[in-house]
């Protein structure tokens, strides 16, 4: 099974982060390449099972479910349920943590997939650059405007 993986300094406190974060309806609001997001059946964005419809940049669609939300632990994992990827299996975990020393958030996104051995590094750039580390950097973007 590969793993991508992201991680990021905001400067903002994590309770504020987790704040943005934790809407699983909210990627638009901070990602760069999301589009548009919609809760299927319009049901609340934190019910574990619920599925998110997202629009991408370029027209395409990816549909994840929601399998986890730990406000104490502030993450979220959400498994793709329809998408664009070669993958048989994919569960993603986005987590925020509190720095203590210096009061900022620590964020980090990753995923566990199965796909063919010769799609993983193409896809672990897909992943880790494309997705997360650009969600990230658009998230840094949101706190510091």
């Amino acid at each position: 099974m590969a793993k991508s993986y992201a991680s990021a300094v905001i400067e903002a406190p994590a309770e504020r982060v987790w704040e943005v974060v934790r809407d699983f309806d909210g990627l638009p609001h901070w990602h760069p390449a999301i589009a548009s997001s919609e809760i299927e059946g319009g049901g609340p964005a934190d019910a574990v099972g619920c599925v998110r419809r997202l629009t991408l940049g370029d027209g395409g669609t990816v549909r994840e479910r929601l399998v986890v939300l730990d406000d104490t632990d502030r993450r979220y994992t959400y498994d793709i349920v329809e998408g664009p990827f070669p993958v048989r299996s994919y569960r993603s975990t986005i987590r925020v943590a509190p720095i203590t020393a210096t009061g900022h958030a620590f964020v980090e996104w990753w995923a566990h997939y199965d796909a063919e051995a010769a799609d993983e590094p193409k896809l672990d750039r897909t992943f880790a650059d494309g997705v997360y580390a650009t969600g990230l950097t658009g998230l840094r973007e949101h706190f510091s405007g």
